[in-house]
Parts: structure tokens; C-alpha cells; sequence
């Protein structure tokens, strides 16, 4: 349980490691749209007797790891809700109640901002090319979309979102519970790892698609905790040398 103490100062938050690796890796997904990877890595889950993702009709992969998986995802999100209403009445969790607005907040923009970009967006879904049994024509991300009565609604990856949203939960434990924060951050990146790698298994996303969507869930949950809780510590006062120094 987090603790109920002060609100402590932050702990040193290092932003060429928090910005750099996402910008990094993002350059390195603009320069991958000049390679065939995606499409490569897409076809190694594709078979061609069946003419359909090795996953596509799974149980497993369809049911629980994207059906159930989602449902307990936005269980959990309910709960931070009714955990931020209550921190405004009960006194265990008027201490932090910061923290919980910044888990709500970081949780609904790390979701919502899904749908309306891949709308902007209109990618293609692997499933849905010429290439693997569909109708509509593959094209790069900054690419201009080929003229089709159903644009695509692929990018960035929505199911990958459910998992790596909980970023939001490793910077809401970042100043007060830190090793249990480094916990919540591997449980967000192997939840979104996963659903990410079940999505691909069913031809709904390429690669891409998901690390984009890794990266915008956090930067979004960094700049959330940046604004609502980071608050770094006082720089400490220099020393005045005309004054005598204690013994």
C-alpha cells in the first residue's frame, strides 16, 4: 500500500533518458518504414494453406488475452476513479490524493488518445492487405493512404494501450514506493509486450504499430506525473565563505 506520509520530494527524474530513448526510438520507426520489417515480421504469423494469422480465431489470444485482459484493465481504471472520489472524504487517502488524479488522468489520455488518431491516421490492418488474403493496398505510415471505401483504423495499436497505460502506475509510485514502482513498470511493459505480440499474431498490427503506442503511453503518463506530481527537490543554498565554518 502507498505510503500515507507527506508527499516527499521527487526523485531525480534524468530527461535525457526519459525523452531520449522514446525520440531514439522513434527515429528508428520512421527509418524502418524504408525497410520491409514490418511486413516481414507480419508473414512470419501468416499461413498461406489457410490463408489466415495463425491467431486469428484463437481463444486464448481473442478471449482472454484481448477480451478478459481488457475488461480487468478497465476494472482496474474504475477502481482509480472511485479511489480518487474517495481520497476528497477519506482521511487514508486524502495523502494521496495527487497521486491517484495523476494515475486517473494518465490512464484515460494514454487510452483515449487511440481511436481519434487511428482515425486520423486510417493505416491498414496486416489482415486487411492484398498480401495476406485481403483487399486494400499496403502503404507507409507517411505515406499518402490509396483510395478505399474502408480506411483503416490500425495505428497506433489500441489493444497494445490496455497494458502499456499502466505506466501510469509506475510513476504514481515512483517518489513514495519506488522499488514497487519499478515492479509496476515491468508489469507495463510485459503486459503491453504481450498484447502486442497477440495482436501481430492475429494480423491486427504490425510491429510498428505497437512500439508507436508504447512510446505515446509514455510520454503521455511522463507528462502527466511531470505536471501533477514531480516537484524536485530545493537546490541547496551555497555555502557563504565570509562566514566562519562550524566546527
Amino acid at each position: 500500500m502507498v505510503s500515507t506520509t507527506v508527499r516527499p520530494a521527487s526523485r531525480p527524474l534524468n530527461f535525457r533518458v526519459c525523452l531520449g530513448v522514446p525520440a531514439v526510438a522513434a527515429i528508428i520507426l520512421v527509418l524502418l518504414e524504408l525497410t520491409s520489417l514490418d511486413m516481414d515480421l507480419a508473414k512470419l504469423f501468416y499461413d498461406p494453406v489457410a490463408g489466415d494469422f495463425i491467431g486469428r480465431h484463437s481463444y486464448l489470444l481473442e478471449n482472454i488475452l484481448h477480451d478478459r485482459a481488457k475488461q480487468v484493465v478497465i476494472a482496474f481504471s474504475v477502481l482509480a476513479i472511485f479511489g480518487f472520489i474517495a481520497s476528497f472524504y477519506v482521511d487514508k487517502l486524502k495523502p494521496i490524493k495527487r497521486e491517484l488524479g495523476c494515475l486517473v488522468l494518465s490512464l484515460a489520455l494514454a487510452t483515449s488518445f487511440v481511436t481519434p488518431v487511428k482515425a486520423v491516421t486510417a493505416v491498414q490492418c496486416p489482415w486487411s492487405l492484398e498480401q495476406f488474403g485481403g483487399h486494400e493496398t499496403y502503404s507507409e505510415l507517411l505515406s499518402p493512404r490509396p483510395h478505399t471505401e474502408k480506411p483503416g483504423r490500425c495505428w497506433p495499436g489500441g489493444h497494445a494501450a490496455t497494458g502499456f497505460t499502466l505506466f501510469a502506475l509506475f510513476f504514481m509510485l515512483r517518489d513514495r514506493r519506488p522499488k514497487l514502482a519499478r515492479k509496476a513498470f515491468v508489469l507495463a511493459f510485459a503486459l503491453g509486450s504481450v498484447f502486442s505480440i497477440s495482436r501481430m499474431m492475429q494480423g491486427a498490427h504490425f510491429f510498428s504499430h505497437n512500439v508507436w503506442t508504447a512510446i505515446f503511453c509514455w510520454l503521455i503518463c511522463l507528462g502527466a506525473y511531470y505536471w501533477i506530481l514531480y516537484r524536485p527537490a530545493p537546490k541547496a543554498e551555497k555555502v557563504n565563505k565570509t562566514q566562519p565554518v562550524s566546527a
